[in-house]
């Protein structure tokens, strides 16, 4: 039994400033482990966070695994970019560290292979493969990533944008590969959920929906009439 056997059947939730907005209030360490300490009182079982110092915090914070990255640069490439930031991040205390898993360019030249044998070799941690694709999937798995998830789905030239989860990716995926896949990206209903888990999803994962008062803000405002009114 692994730390990935304790998410089966249950929501995990993303604790991140938006990367888009350096000049979000939630961006500050001691901010997101408390974020991440009451998500946990919520029911999550297990937390995904962003960055070395974070993911430290967090660490100290919760009793349930957390999933690490290190969003870093603006490449195509962001999501743990390099194995020097999965090492980071391993370091800091995540027990499975998210790795873009695409077949793009890496700033540091490797790929994503050397990537998952580089956080073999030097920690304990487990590899989660962040893919858009049913091929990146299956590579990732041979490439050894112990789960997959459909982060990145819409989000590169080689799947579509969508408003909504990709739940037909989370379908071929849990029908094909041998390791948990969790699904992750624009879900934001407990009926996005329940069609994830029937799709397969090992696990589901929420981000913004849960945790950034600026994003939800800022899709609920336009319903209202001074909004309406600024618009005209």
């Amino acid at each position: 039994m692994n730390v990935l056997d304790e998410l089966a059947g249950g929501l995990v939730v993303s604790c991140q400033p938006l990367p888009d907005e350096p000049d979000d209030p939630m961006r500050d360490t001691y901010v997101q482990a408390r974020v991440a300490a009451a998500v946990v009182r919520g029911g999550a079982v297990a937390v995904r966070v962003n960055g070395p110092d974070d993911v430290r915090a967090v660490r100290a914070a919760v009793d349930v695994p957390v999933i690490g990255l290190h969003k870093y640069g603006t490449g195509d490439v962001f999501i743990t970019p390099t194995a020097g930031h999965a090492l980071d991040v391993a370091a800091a205390g995540a027990q499975v560290v998210a790795v873009d898993a695409t077949d793009r360019p890496r700033p540091d030249g490797r790929t994503f292979a050397d990537t998952v044998r580089a956080i073999r070799e030097q920690t304990d941690a487990l590899v989660l493969a962040d893919v858009s694709t049913t091929a990146e999937g299956v590579a990732a798995v041979e490439a050894g990533a112990d789960a997959v998830a459909t982060t990145l789905s819409g989000y590169t030239p080689a799947s579509p944008p969508t408003d909504g989860p990709d739940l037909g990716l989370v379908a071929r995926l849990a029908a094909l590969l041998p390791v948990p896949v969790l699904a992750e990206g624009r879900y934001r209903s407990t009926e996005q959920i329940g069609r994830a888990f029937t799709a397969g999803a090992h696990a589901v994962v929420m981000g913004n929906a849960v945790t950034s008062p600026l994003w939800i803000t800022r899709r609920l405002v336009p319903a209202t009439p001074r909004a309406a009114r600024t618009r005209q």
